[in-house]
């Protein structure tokens, strides 16, 4: 069965309504039962609904927690000994690889490159596939082009093994590799699991797909739920093709649609449903219409402001106002497309001393703070003589790290430690409100439980996130920021499905709210400037319910100067087939990924050398010189003077002057390392 479940249509009262059903009625042993999501947070709310349900023995797991409980059981008999440690982190060994191939990665690029062999990974390829298939998804790495980065995996799959570690996704391709070449495993995994849940089926990769194959071996005791319009997790390799063409793979299968949303108001669906329907009323990407059971509610509202600071002051004083009205807090969220536009968010509230926290970012118990305040009140506990009531005795205990019931002015990091400790005292109260008796061992029992389920207590305070961080979430009231083209779409969207994916984003943002809904965007960055922002696309045909002010103006066609007529603009087509070129680096080189290269190759391989040479040492990223696509386009055109160098895309004015005379004298044959040292001062290698 495939279950295309909308937006807050209760698909996961659902799913478990329907295991326990199949337990009840005989149809499934508990134990045969395996339900896989994506978060710890999802599958322990499946096990609580079901244990509700009256439903033990099911197991609901990760598709990681699945694979590495069978990893870790099946690796004495299948390869010998103990299973691999896992790296907390993968930096230490991508920093390494990367100095082994002769780079230097910052932070940025190395968390960029941590992604990117994340993504080859759970794409099933190896490095030497690599190139291709990212070519082919039009992926560009940070700082290099894609046999670079191929050279990169290859050589931090070498520091791994001589490391005797694996990664997570490691533990994934392990089991798919056991399950593959151990038919007797294989079969003792299929007798153990006889029925499978996958929530989230949108969000499937490739490697996991493999893995859910093996584990089913061919059977079709399989139940999938998804929603199509919520696939925002393409750049980590999850497709919805696997959900859209459940019924292909399972000639047969049942499908069911749920459209009834039960979370949001009328006022709000019409909003989301708005956004996946395009120009001629036809809905986008096989998303389902949902229909609304709530009463209705206030209209959905779109505000413009003069900059960035001024629309996080205005949501700082509609916050303030909200709660000075009854609302709590934590019903309260404010959603944005990136991490950088938070900051200014942040001081607003701190400056209106308005509680908040940042969704999406280090687990809770994982944070330094925390784990700190555990080990106090654990030795605390042995202590407690029941003297003074338990929050304060919290609080005492916490007085040592620094803790005070006044929140700080501050923002940022102070500000997220003092929350952290506070959710801690506030955990004690709710303790002892809720059993009297209750004394410090019995908080440590508690929070010892909560990490095992990683059951994060609840902060009270504004909830601030990305909309990706905001996926499966809901609050009453939500602030979408940022509703102007560049950033809904981002600006890096290149091609028209990755800014489709931006629309699934801006509808995810939409139905978290279930009663108020404000979307904002400011004409600039920063006071002062010109504003030149223009709303966002996605909301043109929204200008019913939104008012005049949602609809973006298109830029008028430039036409030739004194013709008096407007000249159409013309998509750049590939020299080499006559496809259509989407994305940046493809029109700047002016070829489709199909298409082989036409420069000469001994002409590039010398420009990369000279602009390594050069990014190394002005401590600059590769790219911050010159991007592949323009140093293909350099190699291609072979210039002979400056005009023809300021011809060429994405060769500007300013690195006109900075690299002209150097660029045209390695295309001319010189040696990259002698014209980078002649200009940077640097020793020759």
């Amino acid at each position: 069965m495939v279950v295309l479940a909308g937006a807050g249509t209760g698909k996961t009262r659902a799913i478990t309504h329907r295991i326990a059903y199949g337990v009840h009625s005989g149809a499934y042993q508990p134990q045969r039962v395996l339900a896989v999501t994506f978060t710890a947070r999802a599958a322990g709310e499946m096990r609580t609904r079901l244990r509700d349900l009256g439903i033990v023995g099911v197991q609901a797991r990760t598709f990681h927690s699945a694979a590495l409980r069978q990893l870790h059981f099946f690796w004495p008999q299948a390869i010998g000994g103990a299973a691999p440690e896992i790296m907390g982190h993968k930096a230490p060994a991508v920093g390494e690889a990367a100095a082994r191939v002769g780079m230097r990665l910052n932070r940025s690029e190395m968390r960029d490159v941590s992604a990117e062999i994340e993504w080859s990974k759970v794409s099933l390829l190896t490095p030497e596939s690599y190139p291709a298939a990212a070519r082919r998804a039009r992926r560009e790495p940070p700082g290099m082009d894609h046999t670079a980065m191929a050279r990169l995996i290859s050589a931090y799959e070498e520091v791994k093994g001589e490391r005797g570690v694996i990664d997570f996704e490691d533990v994934l391709l392990l089991t798919v590799g056991i399950l593959e070449e151990r038919e007797d495993i294989a079969r003792t995994v299929r007798e153990q699991y006889r029925h499978f849940v996958v929530d989230e089926y949108q969000d499937v990769n490739a490697l996991q797909q493999r893995l859910l194959d093996l584990w089913l071996g061919g059977r079709g005791d399989i139940c999938v739920v998804g929603d199509p319009a919520q696939t925002i997790y393409s750049f980590t390799g999850a497709t919805p093709q696997h959900l859209l063409r459940f019924t292909d793979h399972h000639p047969g299968a049942a499908t069911v649609r749920l459209v009834r949303n039960y979370r949001s108001t009328p006022q709000v669906l019409s909003l989301a449903n708005t956004l996946l329907t395009d120009a001629s009323g036809q809905r986008r990407g096989g998303a389902v219409e949902l229909v609304a059971q709530r009463d209705g509610g206030p209209k959905p509202e779109l505000t413009v402001h003069d900059d960035d600071q001024a629309e996080a002051g205005w949501v700082a004083e509609r916050v303030t106002k909200l709660v000075a009205a009854g609302r709590p807090l934590r019903e309260i969220a404010v959603l944005f497309r990136t991490n950088g536009q938070s900051e200014a968010l942040e001081s607003a509230l701190a400056d209106a001393d308005v509680p908040y926290l940042v969704r999406g970012g280090e687990r809770f118990f994982s944070r330094k703070e925390v784990r700190e305040a555990i080990l106090l009140l654990r030795g605390a506990a042995r202590t407690d003589d029941g003297s003074k009531p338990l929050p304060h005795l919290v609080g005492d205990v916490l007085g040592g790290m620094g803790w005070h019931e006044d929140s700080p002015a501050s923002s940022g990091a102070v500000r997220a430690r003092w929350e952290s400790l506070k959710a801690l005292v506030d955990l004690s109260a709710r303790l002892a409100a809720s059993t009297p008796q209750a004394r410090l061992p019995d908080l440590v029992r508690d929070l010892d439980e909560r990490i095992a389920a990683q059951h994060a207590p609840d902060v009270e305070g504004v909830t601030l996130a990305s909309l990706h961080a905001a996926k499966g979430l809901e609050w009453d009231v939500v602030f979408l920021t940022g509703c102007s083209d560049g950033l809904l779409p981002i600006m890096m969207a290149d091609g028209p499905e990755e800014i489709e994916e931006e629309r699934r984003l801006m509808y995810v943002g939409v139905t978290r709210a279930r009663a108020v809904l404000h979307l904002s965007y400011a004409r600039a960055r920063t006071p002062g400037a010109k504003g030149s922002r223009r709303v966002s696309r996605f909301l043109d045909h929204a200008a019913a319910i939104l008012g005049e002010g949602a609809r973006s103006t298109p830029k008028r066609a430039t036409a030739p100067r004194g013709s008096g007529k407007l000249k159409p603009s013309r998509p750049k087509v590939c020299k080499g087939c006559g496809a259509d070129l989407v994305t940046a680096a493809e029109k700047a080189s002016g070829r489709c990924p199909n298409c082989p290269p036409t420069y000469d190759e001994a002409t590039f391989e010398r420009l990369r050398s000279w602009r390594l040479a050069v990014s190394r040492a002005a401590s600059v990223p590769a790219f911050v010189v010159f991007t592949d696509a323009t140093l293909e386009a350099i190699a291609e055109a072979e210039p002979g003077g400056q005009r023809d160098l300021a011809a060429i895309s994405g060769v500007g004015p300013r690195k006109l002057s900075l690299y002209a005379d150097q660029v045209l004298a390695v295309v001319g044959g010189a040696d990259p390392d002698e014209v980078a040292a002649a200009v940077t001062g640097e020793p020759e290698a």
